[in-house]
């Protein structure tokens, strides 16, 4: 395979940012931006570490996800394995892993946690029964994906670096969209795309930072997101969902139909049902960049 890595555009930084600002410029006109210094009045800027979570909440059993394509008739979503988090933290601290805690709501296992972080005030209203947090080991990914319910995502992260592309929503065929989900093809990797099997992803306009600790990234609604962990890493997600009518229809499509009909099918169908779509998607594709022509 003919594999070469990529840059894309590098998303705004600023240091700091009012709401009106924030509204202005980024909410209604649905672009990213990082905010470098949003969380260092935060007790989590100081007291979280990998060590602090092993020590506090090391007896929590965490479900554990890794990057492998689900296969025939296995769960989109099924966690690898269930580990202690300070058994977890053992392997983030020994080296590369591919293991992650993904969309782990810390209200369920860690309430206290809570009492680290603030909702800030930026003209939107947070979901507040949903906090969730990401950890992730040295050199693991995140597969490209947008989220189901279209929420706008403010992403904070606290230990570690890791590397973020995003796409706008509309750029879905180019991006070798899977029909019935809402994931491309699970094996292109968006920072070392293979051009010759995925001739469509030239066309894509992305963005793309590395997130370092302190720093908010704020991921307008329906966005595609892949990231890359560049070395263990920590980071909290707080959500708004989206004020467009259209956007909130797409997400009750997406919970009522669009999903439960995708089960099922992988439930009668297994391989063949996944193969269906990976090959509507290239061909998806290839319409697009005909279009373009």
């Amino acid at each position: 395979m003919t594999k070469e890595h990529v840059s894309y555009e590098q998303i705004v930084r600023v240091k700091h940012l009012s709401k009106e600002n924030f509204i202005r410029l980024y909410l209604k006109q649905e672009k990213p931006v990082v905010v470098e210094n949003f969380t260092q009045d935060w007790p989590a800027y100081q007291k979280w570490s990998l060590d602090y979570f092993a020590n506090n909440y090391g007896d929590v059993v965490v479900p554990l996800y890794n990057s492998n394509p689900a296969k025939g008739k296995e769960p989109s979503r099924k966690p690898v394995k269930h580990l202690p988090l300070k058994s977890y933290i053992d392997i983030l601290k020994k080296g590369p892993t591919d293991l992650r805690i993904f969309f782990f709501n810390i209200l369920k296992k860690a309430p206290n946690l809570q009492e680290d972080f603030k909702y800030p005030d930026l003209g939107v209203k947070f979901f507040k029964k949903l906090p969730v947090l990401f950890f992730g080991g040295e050199n693991g990914k995140v597969l490209l994906h947008y989220d189901i319910d279209f929420a706008n995502n403010f992403h904070f992260n606290f230990i570690g670096e890791k590397k973020i592309i995003l796409f706008p929503h509309e750029q879905k065929r180019l991006l070798y969209h899977v029909p019935y989900s809402i994931v491309s093809i699970e094996e292109i990797e968006f920072d070392y795309p293979d051009y010759k099997k995925y001739p469509a992803l030239k066309n894509a306009e992305g963005y793309e930072v590395t997130l370092k600790p302190g720093e908010m990234l704020y991921i307008p609604s329906g966005y595609w997101h892949y990231i890359r962990y560049q070395t263990p890493c920590v980071s909290l997600t707080l959500r708004s969902f989206p004020k467009s009518l259209n956007k909130t229809l797409q997400f009750v499509k997406n919970l009522a139909f669009t999903m439960p009909f995708d089960n099922l099918m992988r439930k009668l169908k297994g391989q063949s049902w996944i193969d269906y779509k990976n090959q509507k998607a290239i061909s998806n594709a290839q319409k697009a960049i005909e279009e373009r022509k």
